[in-house]
């Protein structure tokens, strides 16, 4: 037959013709520790599928030493001659008939993250393979099993819903619906997952309290998923199996009915959720990984920047090997207890004059922010991004508002004398705890701010926030803002410098479209420096660029170029302006459909869109480097930490990726292979 499958027809031998016979399989190394040792079991008189059949117990292979010195030691001399032809640990078969070693099969071994790390430092130094092969036989992704825990394999546990892998690792806790009571419990060393059905901005202490985060709306690039990322905690999103109610403290799922204090279980790396506490097997960061990752800086011509906004994330961010800070979001900083009233106290004031008061009590506080964050990566550059959310952002929800002026109201009642039947009660029905010792006066004032702060809501309410007013054009319509947080950045890199702290500080403004918004900002920062390099008798040395989010950024890329040092590619947003989607509701309503059906191959939130977000990237890194030859290119949305994403970024010459910091170890490898394999993707464009 001209089209027939070819037939391989080979002597048979057998196992089982006696106790000089055996069969058995191995592999080259342990697959599970990647000791090097012969591993692998046998049996002397059988056949190859008694090995497996589970009908009789084989026997380790270090047995047959004993039982068989002759073959066995034909066996490690085998061993040996399969690894130095395959340069590659070998999972093998063998059969033993009548005194002689026939290899039956071999094949490469399949070996979980550690062996992996394990063999290929070994293997290395054994002189069997090279540096480059050692980094390239690893896949990046792989590296994941380390640098989270996960669940016990062991386990047997069935999921009680589903939802979107948004930050990987595995947690248990008790049930918690509010920051709050996580915060409290969190403290007293009780271990809670903080159940929302999306979180916020002002959550922010309820996840920095909570083992893991679950959500049942949003996507792998909402805010919950965010910011788990960032802290390097599970977090399952938009299960939308799960229904919320904060108000009763409950969630349905399905026929269960989870109660607050109800103890369950996340796997961030699969989106499952299940009752109870599931065992968990810790991350494992070794000395051959530590080892491994340090060739794969010196193969890699990308530099590998972690997004961090608080100083512990940025140590952590260290010892996952980030080479500096490539997105600090300062409205994190914000969040925090002692800071959310004073920012609320700069949206509700009515003039100028009271905004600024409120920014002169910030102030301090972001200028130590930036005080401990400066030293902790020093000597490595931090990239400050300007405040980028809409204020809304920073104030309750509308009905969160309405409930707390009806109850403030109930309360003033019962103050007063009134409703004698709510007067007797302990606490009036949805009365918050903080409010239930004060004097009318005082609850009085808290009405008074409370309905000021609707009004104000409903002020900033817009049709589509994250398309209205935010980011540049925030800080043009109230400079103080800006001006506050970048005296603070300056004030802060000269304290450093006093305290012989080297800092190489960037100052990044978001969202812009337009040349003229960057002029404006930069006077701003001029006029600042100056005085201040006047006051402080030194020159003030930092970098000033902007993020490209949007598509005229991507289309002016040499107008604007003239006015920076540097891009950052924001790519959550560009991709979202790019596509026209809702990163929230696209993943949580049809992105999964069309990904299955071959619409699109990938979630372009993960994976970037090199056919689209891709050619705006390459044209601007074109056309900014037209205008300036020395313009630092980086990325710092979710695919920065993608490998597949850093390859493209390798390709068309950025020059960093930042990331969240637990993927900074994916990432550091991924930039090695990028750079190893340049030659299959074509030409590097720099």
């Amino acid at each position: 037959m001209a089209n027939g499958t070819a037939v391989n027809i080979c002597t048979m031998v057998f196992g089982n013709m006696g106790n000089d016979c055996a069969t058995g399989v191995g592999f080259t190394r342990n697959p599970g520790t990647g000791e090097n040792e012969m591993f692998g079991e046998y049996l002397t008189n059988a056949q190859g599928e008694d090995v497996v059949a589970g009908i009789r117990t084989p026997k380790p292979l270090q047995e047959m030493e004993t039982e068989m010195p002759k073959q066995f030691g034909q066996l490690v001399e085998l061993r040996n001659k399969l690894e130095s032809h395959y340069q590659e640990v070998q999972d093998y078969e063998f059969t033993i008939e009548k005194g002689i070693l026939y290899c039956l099969q071999t094949r490469n071994g399949k070996m979980n993250a550690a062996a992996m790390v394990k063999t290929s430092v070994d293997m290395f130094d054994e002189k069997l393979i090279s540096k480059d092969q050692a980094l390239l036989r690893i896949d990046p992704e792989l590296l994941e099993q380390l640098l989270h825990p996960s669940l016990d394999p062991e386990s047997i546990a069935r999921p009680i819903a589903t939802g979107l892998p948004a930050s990987p690792g595995a947690a248990s806790g008790k049930c918690v619906f509010d920051a709050d009571l996580a915060e409290k419990l969190g403290k007293v060393g009780d271990q809670v997952i903080l159940v929302r059905e999306e979180t916020r901005p002002e959550d922010i202490h309820g996840f920095f309290a909570a083992e893991g985060i679950l959500t049942s709306r949003g996507g792998k690039t909402s805010h919950a998923a965010v910011v788990a990322r960032g802290m390097g905690k599970p977090c399952v999103a938009g299960a939308e199996g799960i229904v919320v109610d904060v108000s009763l403290r409950q969630a349905h799922v399905g026929d269960y009915i989870l109660h607050e204090g109800d103890v369950i279980t996340l796997d961030g790396a699969t989106g499952m959720v299940y009752l109870g506490a599931i065992p968990t097997v810790p991350p494992h960061f070794s000395d051959d990984l530590e080892l491994l990752l340090r060739w794969a800086d010196e193969a890699a011509r990308l530099k590998v920047m972690a997004n961090a906004d608080t100083p512990d994330a940025a140590k952590k961010a260290l010892e996952y090997g980030a080479m500096g800070i490539g997105l600090c979001r300062t409205e994190r900083m914000f969040n925090a207890s002692d800071r959310l009233p004073i920012v609320i106290d700069m949206i509700l004031a009515n003039n100028e004059e009271d905004r600024k008061a409120a920014l002169d009590r910030l102030m301090p506080i972001q200028r130590a922010d930036f005080v401990e964050l400066f030293s902790v990566m020093s000597p490595n550059p931090v990239t400050v991004r300007l405040l980028d959310p809409p204020m809304h952002e920073f104030l309750p929800t509308e009905q969160q508002l309405l409930e707390q002026i009806e109850s403030l109201r109930l309360y003033r009642n019962v103050v007063r004398g009134r409703h004698t039947a709510l007067a007797t009660m302990a606490h009036p029905p949805d009365l918050p705890e903080a409010f239930t010792h004060l004097s009318e006066e005082l609850v009085n004032d808290a009405l008074s701010k409370k309905e000021r702060m609707l009004k104000k809501v409903r002020e900033l309410q817009e049709v589509n926030p994250m398309l209205g007013h935010r980011g540049v054009r925030l800080g043009i319509a109230y400079p103080e803002i800006y001006s506050m947080q970048i005296q603070a950045i300056l004030e802060a890199t000269v304290e450093c410098a006093n305290n012989g702290i080297s800092v190489r500080p960037e100052i990044m403004v978001p969202q812009v479209i337009t040349s003229q918004e960057l002029s404006k900002v930069r006077l701003t920062v001029d006029a600042l420096t100056e005085r201040l390099e006047k006051g402080f008798g030194k020159e003030i040395r930092f970098k000033f660029g902007t993020m490209i989010e949007t598509v005229r950024a991507c289309t002016r890329a040499s107008q604007l170029a003239a006015h920076v040092e540097f891009f950052s590619f924001g790519t959550n947003d560009l991709t979202q302006a790019v596509f026209s989607f809702s990163r929230e509701d696209a993943e949580n309503k049809f992105l999964p459909m069309y990904n299955e059906s071959g619409i699109l191959q990938d979630n372009p939130f993960e994976v970037l869109d090199v056919q689209g977000v891709g050619q705006l990237i390459d044209m601007a890194v074109y056309r900014g480097r037209q205008q300036r030859e020395d313009l630092k290119i980086g990325i710092c949305g979710e695919q920065g930490g993608h490998p597949e994403s850093i390859r493209f970024c390798h390709h068309v010459g950025l020059d960093y990726v930042s990331c969240s910091g637990p993927r900074v170890p994916i990432a550091r490898l991924a930039a090695a292979h990028s750079k190893l394999r340049e030659k299959e993707f074509g030409e590097v464009r720099v």
